[in-house]
């Protein structure tokens, strides 16, 4: 059943993840995470509801994990201490609200029984929740294969009432995240993620901005307008080689793209650059009140 109604809606979040590294080296947006966290936490927060960047369903389906006790799929390049302990929790209970609000949405949406947390949400969850041991309860929704930014943006819109619900909605994937474009060399000798030999490349700065101008200088269904045709500029298949790291963006600006979003506050809080060309940028969209 809903809870009591907030006010003001919770803030959605964008994190880019970046590559796994991220989960053991400190860095600007690890600092955010944890921030983050700490506030949810701080605010009784009751839920999370996260889309990733690493689960997507094919024909038209959205899935929504529903594993009574999901596990980790192991990562590349971080010690398994570093995550095997951590306790993920899922809201088996919201879960089921979700779908029944997709499917009244208009949605093909089912449950997975069986999906296991991949390091997309389990990362950001131990960066928000370390001190604690294990996360706020947590929903993971699919993404749909065919990465149409107009459908994951709906999905955002459908879901957005649980902000009132001191529900806070977050997308997990990447401002500019080209896995043919990154410089892999020194991340897989010497485990060094952040090593810069080099700049990024033009293509890279230019979309990056372009995000950040699209998020910040915009709200309300301007900011969905200005998100979704993301996909249409120029420089875009360079900074995302594919689609699934960018079709988060899309499902929070629906989130936070409301006629009733209209002039609230959308903040880059913190970024990192790895590999050369990713660009680990996070944004607030919406304020806590």
């Amino acid at each position: 059943m809903p809870s009591a109604k907030l006010s003001h809606p919770t803030p959605v979040f964008f994190f880019s993840h970046g590559s796994t590294m991220m989960l053991g080296e400190d860095s600007e947006p690890a600092a955010f995470w944890k921030q983050a966290g700490n506030e949810a936490l701080r605010r009784g927060v009751k839920s999370i509801v996260m889309m990733g960047a690493h689960w997507e369903c094919v024909g038209d389906k959205i899935q929504v994990a529903m594993s009574p006790s999901p596990g980790k799929n192991p990562v590349a390049y971080v010690k398994r201490e570093r995550y095997e302990n951590f306790k993920l929790v899922p809201d088996l209970p919201m879960g089921e609200r979700v779908l029944e609000m997709l499917r009244k949405g208009g949605f093909n949406a089912e449950p997975n029984h069986k999906f296991n947390f991949i390091h997309d949400s389990f990362l950001l969850l131990i960066r928000m929740f370390a001190e604690r041991g294990s996360n706020i309860p947590t929903v993971l929704v699919s993404a749909n294969s065919r990465f149409d930014p107009h459908f994951h943006a709906k999905i955002g819109v459908v879901l957005r009432p649980l902000r009132y619900e001191n529900v806070l909605l977050i997308g997990s994937g990447g401002a500019v995240h080209n896995l043919y474009r990154n410089h892999w060399m020194q991340m897989v000798l010497y485990r060094d993620n952040f090593a810069m030999p080099q700049p990024p490349g033009e293509f890279a700065l230019e979309f990056r901005q372009a995000v950040e101008d699209a998020i910040t200088m915009n709200s309300g269904p301007a900011l969905r307008r200005a998100v979704t045709r993301l996909m249409k500029h120029p420089r875009y298949r360079e900074a995302h080689g594919t689609d699934e790291h960018f079709i988060p963006m899309c499902f929070i600006a629906g989130a936070a793209g409301d006629k009733a979003d209209e002039g609230t506050k959308n903040v880059m809080t913190a970024e990192c650059w790895e590999l050369v060309a990713m660009a680990n940028t996070q944004f607030q969209l919406g304020e806590w009140v």
